[in-house]
């Protein structure tokens, strides 16, 4: 299923693994939270239990693919790579 997908079926969680500094200099999306890519470990029972489809994403999509790698490892299926911030919000303008 590709992004455009997931966001037209609906029932997601946007998770930004960025820094707080970047939300602060690049913007954010006000329906994210914020974890941070080096909390997702410490993190992860709380990803865990939200029910739904969980997109990560970041400045350019490396981070939130490592993240979509971590939990694809831990067994996890309903996780996706949004890619970059702004590419993204783009792309939810458009819903």
């Amino acid at each position: 299923m590709s992004i455009v997908e997931v966001l037209q079926a609906g029932n997601y969680h946007l998770i930004d693994v960025r820094e707080p500094m970047e939300l602060e200099m690049d913007g954010h999306i006000d329906e994210a939270q914020n974890i941070p890519l080096g909390e997702i470990e410490d993190r992860k029972q709380e990803i865990l239990n939200l029910n739904g489809t969980k997109i990560f994403f970041c400045r350019s999509g490396n981070r939130s693919g490592k993240a979509v790698d971590y939990f694809k490892s831990e067994g996890m299926t309903d996780v996706y790579n949004g890619g970059g911030y702004a590419d993204l919000k783009k792309q939810l303008e458009n819903f």
